[in-house]
């Protein structure tokens, strides 16, 4: 496997993981808040994945 499937597995682990704590944070704000935060940054980091690579 290339290094970038490995990075792309790697990001999808940390989204599931990202929504493992936002539902083991219900009821409490500052948890989901953190959980919620970390799920979007995942996001963003995975973005660059679906943009066209110019040549």
């Amino acid at each position: 496997m290339s290094k970038n499937t490995f990075n792309f597995i790697g990001w999808i682990l940390f989204i599931i993981s990202a929504i493992g704590f936002i539902i083991s944070s219900q009821g409490n704000f500052w948890s989901m808040f953190g959980s919620i935060f970390f799920l979007i940054a995942c996001l963003v980091f995975i973005i660059p994945f679906f943009l066209k690579k110019k040549d």
